[in-house]
């Protein structure tokens, strides 16, 4: 089987690919995985090509070279201090490019790691930056690298008037595209007119064992953010995530994060007995471990918390089909609930600069699972058939824009 060519990697073998730059000013949107094979950073690698006119470059959230270790921690404009170039920070100032910005390049590359999850901001930087480059007449071009949560879809559709930093537009939590697949689907949906190019990856086989989506024992994972340290946690975080929005650690703060979560005044055990016996078919495909963990920082740093872990490493229990994390997460809050009704759940609190709106809610896209999970009367298959069929529909919609077989 032939390896697994990332975007990156053809640019830098193929001079034929990278003729139509030549004269151009050209632009890098990058984080710290953007690297190639051999781990050089690809502003470095691209830098190296003589015939390249690499005059600006950009960062997303948590930074270009990936300094910024919590969530909503801004990063400012620098001089690159090895290319004498300005690096223009999406995450700090601003969240869109200004016009100044877009004066500094006629290409934009981009070369970001995604982890396949709606809420992971790096698709709606790409958003911003495709509506600026139809605005001022630029071109973009996506260098595709593999969604390491693979194919499958979960989760309810966001909602219109939904749309957040965290909410690019009307998918599901787990949405199954590459950000080359996501820029052509942007395209459509929001009707740019922008040249854009997407340079694909070669031999990525998302259906394959064992990285389902992550070419395992091939190529290096390096952290797209700094609390996304494996393909485990890639696996789990569509789940995971919507801890942000509530008061339960999700592992911030421990070598585990977002693949575990907790709090100290929790019943571990009873919750992972009760999530069995309410909702056990959503729980096929992983293992809940009952475990105790301590935060260094964020919540509940310095106290013990009774916890649990998602595991789905273990090829003999890992389903790659059957593992739905948005339902087994959703599965936690509601044993939660109803273990303790008046538990303070949701976490109030100024999420991604939104003031009005719970976090549980910008995360999700709607208050859909925020009231299923509240609702007393509210049974498992309620929830799954709002997301059964918003599911079906992302499956269509998304099917015209898949570049891989």
């Amino acid at each position: 089987m032939s390896a697994v060519k990332f975007g990156l990697d053809r640019v830098l073998e193929d001079a034929g690919l990278r003729r139509p730059l030549a004269g151009r000013r050209v632009a890098l949107l990058a984080h710290p995985a953007s690297v190639t094979r051999d781990l050089t950073h690809s502003l470095d690698a691209l830098a190296a090509l003589p015939e390249l006119n690499i005059t600006a470059a950009f960062g997303p959230q948590h930074g270009l070279r990936g300094d910024k270790q919590d969530n909503m921690v801004e990063s400012p404009d620098f001089i690159d201090p090895v290319h004498r170039i300005p690096v223009f920070s999406l995450y700090g100032e601003v969240r869109r490019p200004t016009a100044a910005m877009m004066d500094s390049f006629d290409v934009l590359l981009v070369d970001l790691q995604d982890l396949g999850c709606r809420i992971y901001t790096f698709i709606t930087t790409l958003r911003y930056v495709l509506e600026a480059a139809a605005r001022h007449g630029k071109a973009v071009w996506v260098l595709d690298r593999p969604n390491p949560a693979g194919r499958p879809v979960e989760g309810t559709l966001l909602q219109e008037g939904w749309e957040s930093f965290v909410g690019a537009g009307p998918m599901p939590m787990r949405h199954g595209l590459t950000m080359g697949e996501m820029a052509r689907w942007f395209i459509a949906t929001l009707g740019l007119d922008v040249e854009c190019e997407v340079i694909t990856m070669q031999g990525w086989q998302p259906a394959s064992a064992p990285g389902y989506g992550w070419p395992l024992g091939e190529r290096s994972w390096i952290n797209p953010s700094p609390n996304a340290p494996n393909l485990s946690m890639a696996r789990a975080y569509a789940g995971t995530v919507m801890l942000e929005g509530t008061t339960l650690s999700e592992g911030r703060g421990t070598t585990r994060p977002l693949e575990l979560f907790g709090a100290p005044d929790i019943d571990a055990r009873a919750l992972i007995a009760d999530m069995r016996s309410f909702a056990p078919e959503w729980l096929a495909g992983c293992v809940l471990r009952e475990c105790w963990f301590e935060p260094t920082f964020h919540k509940h740093a310095g106290k013990l918390c009774a916890g649990v872990q998602i595991h789905v490493e273990d090829p003999a229990h890992y389903d790659h089909a059957a593992f739905r994390p948005w339902r087994a997460q959703a599965l936690a809050f509601k044993a939660l609930r109803r273990q303790q009704p008046d538990y303070p759940l949701w976490r109030d609190f100024a999420y991604e600069y939104e003031h009005d709106r719970l976090a549980i809610d910008l995360i999700n896209g709607s208050p859909v699972l925020r009231q299923w999970v509240d609702d007393p009367a509210a049974r498992a298959c309620d929830l799954d058939a709002l997301a059964t069929a918003d599911e079906a529909a992302w499956r269509e919609t998304r099917s015209p824009f898949l570049l891989y077989p």
